[in-house]
């Protein structure tokens, strides 16, 4: 599937684009509305063959394929198409008195060339869903999937093509070589999606030319559940938020954390689940995804080499599928040390809830946190305690499908945030106009300075 391109194609790329920006093709509303409605028309047209391409790179069903996929982009589409219109007016805001007569105004404008590094797990959602906000803002765009996931990044390629200028959007394929080498080059604005480790360079690299960057990245979320937490509703929710995509998701739930008395039942309640969503034998299931490399595979397979296993365990190394896999765990275990992204799920016994905040605390902040718990006053307190990017009360991934929120991390699990007027607003540079009379004109402000001056201090 690589097409790997020189640097000098990448830099002839650039120049096009630029050139493109400069003539200010991608200021106007019905530019923007047009390359967005005609995105939407060829998704539609090849809805049926992004379901193949995941299925090919990552075993996903259908149903899951769409509603993780599919389904997300198309409402993000739509509900950007219905607010575009607004969200382009300058939006005017309140005029301190010492300017009167004038009025003040936010304008959001398009930084210019903007590159887009997007991973496997989603590979048309991460791509797809900021792409429209960096349209719908009047951005040029370089799109680079991941290599990892190559029929769906061929797929990728081809609906771009067939919707977009490449002066306006285009598609570079390669490996991390290849995201170096773009790194190396100026833009005005890059968002990436992707490992910390990774995310750490693409600031470093973006610092060399002062460049804006969004990065959403991951870390080890926890899943804290209390005395009062309904076990049996909460082991649903959270063995469904854990194994979409086999847990290669960036917000699954990490690890749990529950009061030690509880840590049976839970478990006990967890494998019941597992079994009946993907039966008693989930290496056959048709509809369980499998691990995306064998690199990733045989990572997952030693994360288990001395854990105590609870129930799961077992593998298809030909199929790359890992049992879903519980395991009792302690901080110092391996399963404790990194950030999972598979099927795994620690579960850790506490005996008092407030140490168990403290040392959360100490840990690097994540991307998400899920609270289960009964009581709205457990609820709040652990919402105060703990900082991370976003979340759920007694639910798992769910925050993710309202336009109405911000998705992003904070710390190293990211920064800036996305979806809906969140990615309109990332991919904006916001521009303070005031715009004062000719008709008044208050001399106090210029020279020679009256020695009352003090009279006017509660005017400033």
């Amino acid at each position: 599937m690589e097409k790997m391109i020189d640097t000098s194609t990448i830099g002839q790329l650039l120049t096009k684009q630029r050139s493109f920006f400069m003539r200010g093709e991608t200021l106007s509303y019905s530019f923007r509305r047009s390359a967005l409605l005609r995105l939407r028309q060829v998704l539609r047209a090849h809805e049926a063959d992004m379901l193949t391409a995941l299925k090919q790179d990552l075993g996903k069903s259908a149903f899951e394929a769409y509603v993780t996929e599919n389904s997300m982009i198309c409402t993000e589409l739509e509900y950007t198409l219905k607010k575009l219109h607004s969200w382009m007016k300058p939006r005017r805001v309140s005029t301190p008195l010492a300017s009167f007569p004038a009025r003040s105004y936010i304008y959001r404008e398009p930084y210019g060339l903007t590159l887009l590094i997007a991973p496997w797990n989603y590979p048309f959602q991460l791509v797809f869903i900021p792409l429209i906000s960096a349209i719908a803002a009047g951005n040029c765009v370089i799109c680079k999937p991941s290599e990892y996931a190559p029929h769906c990044a061929i797929l990728i390629e081809k609906i771009i093509q067939e919707s977009c200028a490449t002066e306006h959007v285009a598609v570079v394929q390669g490996n991390a070589q290849l995201s170096s080498e773009l790194l190396e080059q100026r833009f005005d604005y890059i968002f990436f999606t992707g490992s910390v480790e990774v995310g750490r360079l693409v600031a470093q690299a973006a610092a060399r030319h002062l460049t804006p960057v969004t990065l959403e990245l991951g870390g080890k979320s926890p899943c804290i559940v209390d005395e009062t937490a309904d076990l049996k509703q909460s082991a649903r929710r959270i063995i469904w938020g854990k194994l979409l995509n086999a847990g290669q998701t960036c917000v699954a739930p990490d690890y749990v954390l529950v009061p030690q008395h509880l840590r049976e039942a839970l478990l006990a309640e967890m494998r019941q689940q597992i079994i009946q969503m993907y039966s008693t034998e989930p290496l056959s299931c048709a509809y369980y995804p499998r691990i995306v490399n064998s690199k990733h595979f045989h990572r997952l397979l030693g994360l288990l080499e001395q854990a105590d296993i609870a129930w799961g365990g077992g593998y298809d190394e030909a199929a790359l599928k890992l049992e879903p896999t519980l395991v009792r765990a302690e901080w110092e275990d391996a399963t404790m040390q990194e950030e999972i992204f598979g099927p795994i799920l620690p579960v850790l016994g506490y005996e008092n809830l407030e140490a168990q905040l403290q040392h959360l605390k100490e840990l690097p902040r994540p991307l998400a946190c899920y609270i289960f718990s009964s009581e709205q006053q457990s609820q709040e307190h652990i919402l105060h305690s703990l900082s991370f990017g976003g979340g759920c009360v007694n639910d798992t991934i769910m925050h993710l499908l309202s336009k109405q929120l911000p998705f992003g991390g904070v710390g190293s699990s990211g920064q800036g945030a996305y979806h809906g007027e969140y990615g309109f607003n990332t991919f904006s540079h916001h521009k303070s106009i005031v715009k004062r009379s000719m008709h008044l004109d208050v001399p106090l402000r210029y020279p020679p300075f009256n020695k009352d001056w003090r009279k006017i201090k509660p005017f400033l």
